[in-house]
């Protein structure tokens, strides 16, 4: 395992999914049941769905190395634009279904059922999503996805456990603006230095 790759991973992943509609979908299914089904099918959700986002990066990664960044840089540049207009058309208020979660009902939901209505609800919201995009690319971009998964999951699982924890006291203290610029500017470095290794590439 290679620990700069778990560590680009993580700080690339976990501004992406802080005010994520994944984040909001676990603050209310937290409000609505007992935290660790929850927090089991959220999480056995998100490894699947970093499984298939490492899976697909490196079956990109067998093309040929100028292809690989080109595709690299595209990833993470259309991310930095989506993740910037985003920042401009939310607001930091959070939203009221996630803000007050109330008195916890459906307790008497098995524990089983609670993960597999967590688990089917984060996968769907998931699929798709900015921070698959970016677990793919790394997986392109490094020949190691052992290290990719790992990183992206423990960002992915470590937002996960505040939501379901820490809930919306957290997001109402999250200036999301702030959070998404933030990411936007790491996923348009990251497409800058793969232009610049697709540029190299085709060069040489």
């Amino acid at each position: 395992m290679i620990f700069s790759v778990v560590l680009t991973a993580f700080v690339l992943v976990a501004p992406v999914e802080l005010p994520d509609k994944t984040m909001f979908a676990t603050l209310v299914l937290a409000s609505r049941f007992r935290p660790w089904p929850v927090l089991t099918g959220v999480g056995a959700a998100f490894a699947l769905q970093t499984a298939i986002a490492v899976a697909a990066g490196s079956l990109l990664s067998l093309l040929p190395r100028q292809w690989v960044a080109s595709g690299v840089a595209v990833l993470f540049a259309v991310g930095a634009v989506l993740l910037w207009r985003s920042a401009k058309e939310t607001s930091d208020d959070v939203p009221g279904e996630a803000a007050a979660p109330g008195s916890r009902r459906d307790q008497d939901w098995p524990a089983w059922r609670i993960a597999l209505a967590s688990f089917g609800i984060t996968f769907l919201a998931e699929w798709g999503d900015l921070s698959q995009l970016a677990t793919a690319g790394l997986a392109a971009r490094y020949d190691a996805p052992l290290s990719v998964f790992v990183g992206a999951f423990a960002a992915l699982f470590l937002i996960a456990s505040l939501a379901v924890f820490v809930g919306a006291n957290l997001v109402s203290r999250l200036p999301i603006r702030l959070v998404r610029r933030t990411a936007a500017v790491l996923f348009a470095a990251f497409a800058g230095f793969a232009v610049y290794e697709a540029v190299i590439a085709f060069i040489a």
